[in-house]
């Protein structure tokens, strides 16, 4: 509503609004009370068409430090039959910001974490690179069926990538049916690692689902609004993927009200997935600033569909950094093309030219943040919440710096395709690891904002 009368008054300042509370003033007051509440800037807003509704907003404003320390502080008094287990989940491209913030490796940032984090109360620390093994493989195979299908199915191809839930939402609340079918059913890293803590680990655990709070620490806000989707719930447990997201801004100010520096935490091995194993040193994925879903997309289908084995990908940039093309070619012919959108004004260019059939494209990395994903903007954004363009170049040196693991070399994921996936062609994969995307109806009062 908030962000309609803007629109409407056509003031073009950023403005603030508070998320609603559903605090009636009888929650006990803890040490965290002098945390801010959650606000949500329309500067930061990547999807805005007045598609907030009034129950969402009362969840959004769930997702913040309070609630996780709600839960902490229910654990020290309570029970120990209502006690939750928490486990906490970091996603790969916040790691490189508290590595850069506090001059630290990656390596020692994850452990450094981990151990402040274990500190609070937190059962289980866990890298969702794994997740992000099972996203792109998903994604892979989907892409080399679709491009197969093309001849004979209309929406075939091009293929969105689904791991961005800003994109998502903007596809779905204003594209509509233009985009949705394109869009790949892959679920993102953070929700196929819903899947994996509240379903693996929770029968290696021998727990309920709903017995366990799961948070995500992310780069963006936007992972709060994908962690509330209804699809990415378990009806019968009663429990969502996911419970709460932090970003990686959130958790600094976790540490700054606590006096503690990065510096002076233990450092504690992350855990793992399976029972009595750690991980080991942090790896990515190809790709500069993300999960890398072009790059190895693009290597498998061309060794899949050509026989071609691409070793390394040439970027050609069109307008701007943030879009840019790959192609391969094969006897003189130009047999794939692919591009990276970042951003929604090059989202807004490949729309058009999707509304005027002059898209070329059979696969398209979209991301909303321009800079990729270590430009979230729940981390690296100075106080008048511009980019820290700085911390940014530290971030992007020491996360390309990590070593690349394939997905398909990770022997554990092949192990759980086999034994808790049923097999990589069963339905149990296509219920755990996929969704469905499809336009979702606004209300006849939503504004028609211009992209």
């Amino acid at each position: 509503q908030e962000c309609s009368k803007k629109q409407k008054n056509d003031d073009t300042q950023s403005t603030s609004v508070d998320a609603l509370s559903s605090n009636d003033g009888s929650e006990e007051k803890n040490e965290f009370d002098t945390l801010a509440n959650a606000k949500i800037l329309l500067s930061d807003c990547l999807a805005c068409d007045s598609c907030m509704t009034l129950d969402e907003g009362a969840r959004v404003f769930q997702q913040n430090q309070k609630e996780f320390f709600r839960i902490l502080n229910l654990n020290k008094k309570c029970d120990t039959s209502k006690h939750k287990v928490l486990a906490v989940s970091i996603c790969p491209q916040s790691l490189p910001y508290f590595a850069a913030k506090f001059n630290l490796s990656v390596n020692e940032a994850a452990k450094r974490l981990c151990g402040f984090l274990k500190s609070l109360g937190v059962h289980y620390v866990f890298d969702t690179t794994i997740a992000a093994d099972f996203s792109i493989l998903e994604s892979q195979r989907e892409f080399v069926q679709r491009y197969q299908r093309r001849n004979q199915e209309e929406h075939a191809l091009p293929m969105f990538a689904s791991a961005c839930p800003g994109w998502i939402r903007y596809a779905e609340r204003v594209l509509t049916n233009l985009v949705t079918s394109h869009i790949c059913t892959a679920k993102s890293p953070q929700q196929i690692m819903g899947s994996l803590v509240k379903g693996y680990f929770a029968r290696q655990q021998n727990l309920s689902p709903d017995k366990i709070f799961h948070v995500v620490v992310a780069p963006c806000y936007d992972k709060k609004l994908e962690a509330l989707r209804e699809d990415f719930y378990t009806a019968l447990y009663n429990s969502p993927e996911v419970d709460c997201v932090l970003t990686s801004g959130e958790i600094v100010q976790i540490m700054e009200q606590k006096n503690v520096s990065m510096k002076d935490v233990t450092e504690v091995a992350v855990d793992s997935l399976f029972d009595g194993l750690k991980e080991g040193d942090v790896v990515r994925h190809d790709g500069k600033r993300s999960d890398g879903y072009l790059e190895h997309i693009f290597k498998h289908a061309a060794k899949e569909l050509f026989g071609m084995d691409v070793k390394e990908i040439t970027y050609k940039a069109l307008k701007n950094k943030d879009f840019q093309e790959v192609t391969l070619e094969k006897d003189g012919e130009t047999v794939l093309r692919f591009a990276a959108a970042y951003g929604f004004r090059n989202i807004q260019n490949m729309v058009l030219k999707l509304k005027k059939g002059k898209f070329l494209y059979h696969f398209v990395e979209v991301l909303a943040c321009p800079g990729g994903c270590l430009n979230g903007k729940g981390q690296a954004q100075t106080e008048d919440g511009k980019p820290d363009r700085a911390l940014l170049a530290q971030m992007e040196e020491v996360y390309t710096a990590l070593p690349v693991r394939l997905p398909e070399t990770n022997l554990h994921v092949q192990k759980m395709y086999q034994d808790w996936l049923e097999g990589m062609d069963s339905k149990k994969v296509q219920d755990t690891l996929h969704t469905t995307y499809s336009a979702v109806t606004q209300s006849t009062s939503s504004l028609d904002i211009k992209w």
